[in-house]
């Protein structure tokens, strides 16, 4: 237990460090995505530092460490910018969702590409398919699978190589996965959509016209591949919020030490310290819970599927409150672009979208205890 501690330590701070050089002193220029530049230089160095490769096993590059390793590299991330976050977690789900599917040679010969974008794996991460009406359309002809249709929001479809996409076959409510190689002709990308927040991982509305898909799995099984994948990344997510959780009270805490305002430093008004004061109580509970969830995962302990689930929705929901009071502290400069904390009130909103709906999360969560 001790030398698993020291690994997660120091991949935590490796983690930290990469995000305080490469990422905090360009965080309002990144922010300006799609307006702005894209930062694809850090991208191919947290690509080659195997931020990307946490899960993945050794015989396919990766580290194959569990989730509180993922866990402790999204958060230290995220304190910074958790754009970068929302990248790494993206092509993690769909790397789990191609293993849970069991289609490993699809994914062993992608996990071995030498850049970042052939190694990236687009995916509408912000949505469960099952909650939506409208899905792409596939069917077979001859040997292969040819898919035609329009999906919305597919995070990453602008920079990587390859997507997972849900599609179903006609007359069916059940869906498959299918990864298709985005290069191919009769696919068409929009521009990149402006979202809430998390600017900096990209997302596209994709449409297809009878392109070919290589089948993840199995037919109409696409809603048990989602359940599996997401049963894990619940927690992942959770350390995305855990980390704009820290880097809005560090702001804040470091902003009230040298602001003054009556004659004083506004760290002893005791409103202040009130604000200040829910916002550690608040981290230090979600530290707890979802370091419990984590080793719940790795262990796989009994319901550990609830915990990971009930840990992202709790933490998401404390993540919400305490960015509205880390504005708060800064008092009017907190909604200005100048500072992080208006960033990270929208990042944390948008993070409690992974995966799909909120309320129906919630919903589905006390659905399965009945």
């Amino acid at each position: 237990m001790d030398s698993t501690k020291k690994e997660l330590g120091l991949l935590a701070k490796a983690a930290s460090e990469f995000a305080k050089k490469q990422l905090a002193p360009d965080r309002e220029a990144n922010d300006q995505y799609p307006f702005g530049p894209f930062f694809g230089s850090v991208l191919q160095k947290a690509f080659e530092v195997d931020f990307f490769h946490v899960l993945l096993p050794e015989s396919m590059n990766g580290m194959n460490q569990g989730m509180s390793a993922l866990s402790v590299v999204l958060e230290s991330i995220c304190q910074e910018d958790s754009s970068l976050g929302g990248i790494i977690f993206t092509t993690t789900a769909a790397q789990e969702l191609i293993l849970a599917a069991g289609s490993y040679s699809q994914l062993e010969t992608i996990s071995k590409a030498e850049t970042i974008s052939d190694f990236l794996i687009a995916l509408p991460v912000f949505n469960n398919p099952s909650e939506v009406k409208h899905m792409v359309q596939y069917k077979k002809s001859g040997d292969d699978y040819v898919l035609s249709g329009n999906l919305d929001y597919v995070v990453l479809g602008g920079l990587a190589g390859h997507a997972l996409i849900p599609a179903n076959s006609p007359g069916s409510t059940k869906y498959a996965y299918f990864l298709v190689d985005l290069h191919q002709n009769g696919i068409t990308k929009s521009e990149p959509v402006l979202s809430l927040g998390l600017h900096a991982c990209p997302a596209v509305d994709i449409a297809m016209n009878n392109v070919k898909g290589v089948l993840i799995g199995e037919e109409h099984k696409g809603s048990e591949c989602f359940q599996r994948m997401s049963d894990r990344m619940h927690a992942a997510s959770a350390s995305m919020s855990l980390g704009i959780m820290k880097g809005s009270f560090r702001e804040a805490l470091d902003y009230a030490r040298k602001r003054e305002q009556g004659g004083q430093t506004i760290i002893n008004w005791s409103e202040v310290k009130m604000l200040l004061s829910n916002m550690a109580i608040k981290i230090a509970n979600a530290e707890m819970i979802l370091e419990s969830a984590c080793k719940s995962i790795d262990l796989k302990e009994s319901r550990w599927e609830a915990r990971s689930r009930a840990a992202a929705l709790h933490i998401q929901d404390m993540a919400s409150e305490l960015t509205t009071d880390g504005i708060q502290v800064l008092g009017g400069v907190g909604y200005m672009k100048d500072f992080g904390q208006e960033k990270r009130f929208r990042d944390a909103k948008q993070v409690q979208s992974l995966l799909g709906i909120t309320p129906v999360k919630k919903i589905s969560f006390i659905e399965n205890m009945i």
